[in-house]
């Protein structure tokens, strides 16, 4: 076939293709968001959760709002992990993580030895520790940092009771009892993280 006739051909296939016209505006659409879906899909947005503004990412906020854990690694004063991360029942009210543990643990002795920041992951990745050793998948998933401290406020101590109930009924059912006695007598407070601006 001629180089002449090859073009011949080629222009009419191009022809009798299905040709889809965009106006100016669609190509404009297309393209910028082409351009910003990844940017938007991790952008840390500003929210007000319960009337607090929360700077988190749209992943975090998802998880937060629909995983039955967080896993918690309070940090050392040189800003790493410390060798804690077990997985934890929680809250998610006034755009904060409330937490009730065992004064004794050292997500609480941390805090009253002034190291009040900490690093949360999201999510439902099992337990932390098992049979067959440590569980790091929790590490990939949903994460922010937050500062910790220690709350005696009984309106948020109630609003996570509350919350235990809503989201761990059979769980709650056993723990209820325990959980509040040990508040009353001091073995147990309520910790409160609130994510930091990245």
């Amino acid at each position: 076939m001629s180089e002449k006739r090859a073009k011949v051909q080629e222009s009419k296939r191009k022809l009798e293709s299905p040709t889809v016209l965009l106006s100016r505006r669609q190509v404009l659409f297309f393209t910028a968001g082409t351009l910003v879906a990844p940017y938007i899909a991790t952008k840390a947005w500003t929210v007000h959760h319960d009337g607090v503004e929360t700077h988190l990412d749209r992943a975090v906020l998802a998880a937060l709002e629909d995983s039955p854990y967080v896993y918690v690694s309070p940090l050392r004063s040189d800003g790493e992990e410390s060798r804690c991360h077990g997985e934890v029942w929680y809250g998610w009210y006034e755009g904060s993580v409330f937490m009730t543990c065992e004064t004794k643990t050292w997500k609480v002795r941390s805090v009253q030895s002034g190291l009040n920041s900490a690093r949360l992951w999201v999510g439902d990745y099992g337990r932390w520790k098992g049979v067959l050793g440590k569980n790091t998948s929790f590490t990939a998933g949903p994460k922010f940092d937050a500062k910790v401290s220690i709350s005696d406020d009984e309106k948020n101590l109630s609003q996570l009771f509350k919350e235990l109930a809503r989201k761990y009924p059979k769980g709650w059912r056993r723990w209820e009892d325990r959980m509040k006695k040990a508040h009353k007598e001091g073995s147990r407070v309520l910790l409160r993280y609130t994510p930091v601006h990245a």
